[in-house]
């Protein structure tokens, strides 16, 4: 990272790291590690979790504090939230579990199922069908997304203990398992250009879809639901026995997905239906 000359306590900051993510439950060392060896592998499987590449830019303003902090701290927070998925993004390929929890990973080598053998009613059945398939990809960009929110409530917190000062654009990209994924807050935009041609890779930070403008009235105005519906969106709609379990989810500042533990207002109707509506089964979920 070049700094062009400038006083490391500028309004302008940058970041480069080799990250290397352990699963939560690990039994050695779960901390997120930073390489201090320019000399890296350049596979990013490793055989206790996974590594990524990291590059974050971030255009400080009113002060350096917040983008000296960002710059420093936001790569910890995306491994963080990465940790619950090791075992998940280690399979690409297969849909990702609903729920977190015992039943999620896949039967042992002897070939005895983790999770209860237990046939929902066929009233339970039809009325759940709908639920949504998930895939690693969207949970890599649901942990991003995560981990600029997380980000933000930390400098909050230290605003005032720490004297953190102004605010900040941020601009990430990681490199994990090969793919190439971009997250930007403020108006910070990332392009690549090959043979000429220049493909936006990022853009403003501002709803983008009919779903998420409608969470983001409901999160604004929660009296307009009636304690009736949630604003947040589930694959599905939520059963009794999956309060404290930890389920995918996504708000109006999400096109990922990621995990959260289930509480009882979230055993609310779902806001966004777009798809049942479609495909006129919206009453199997009344």
């Amino acid at each position: 990272v070049i700094n062009a000359g400038k006083s490391q306590h500028n309004e302008d900051q940058a970041c480069c790291e080799f990250v290397t993510v352990e699963e939560r439950d690990s039994r050695l060392n779960s901390k997120c590690n930073e390489s201090e060896n320019s000399d890296v592998p350049t596979d990013t499987k490793i055989s206790n979790g996974l590594s990524f590449y990291y590059w974050g830019l971030f255009d400080g303003h009113a002060g350096y504090g917040c983008s000296l902090t960002a710059s420093r701290l936001l790569h910890l927070h995306i491994c963080d939230q990465l940790r619950d998925l090791v075992h998940i993004l280690q399979q690409p390929t297969i849909a990702a579990p609903l729920c977190l929890g015992s039943g999620t990973r896949n039967e042992s080598a002897s070939n005895t199922p983790t999770q209860e053998k237990t046939e929902p009613p066929l009233e339970t059945a039809l009325r759940f069908h709908l639920e949504k398939q998930v895939f690693p990809e969207s949970l890599v960009i649901g942990a991003l997304e995560n981990a600029f929110r997380h980000m933000d409530e930390h400098i909050e917190r230290e605003r005032t203990s720490n004297s953190i000062d102004g605010g900040c654009c941020a601009l990430v990209a990681i490199c994990l398992l090969d793919k190439l994924y971009v997250a930007n807050a403020g108006d910070s935009r990332a392009i690549i250009i090959q043979q000429g041609k220049t493909i936006p890779m990022s853009q403003e930070f501002t709803p983008e879809t009919e779903r998420q403008r409608l969470q983001f009235l409901a999160s604004l105005k929660p009296d307009l639901l009636g304690n009736e519906f949630t604003c947040l969106e589930f694959p599905r709609r939520i059963q009794q026995k999956e309060i404290r379990k930890r389920m995918l989810y996504r708000d109006h500042t999400m096109t990922g997905w990621a995990y959260k533990t289930i509480e009882e207002d979230d055993m609310s109707f779902l806001l966004c239906m777009e798809k049942a509506k479609r495909l006129g089964l919206w009453p199997l979920l009344e």
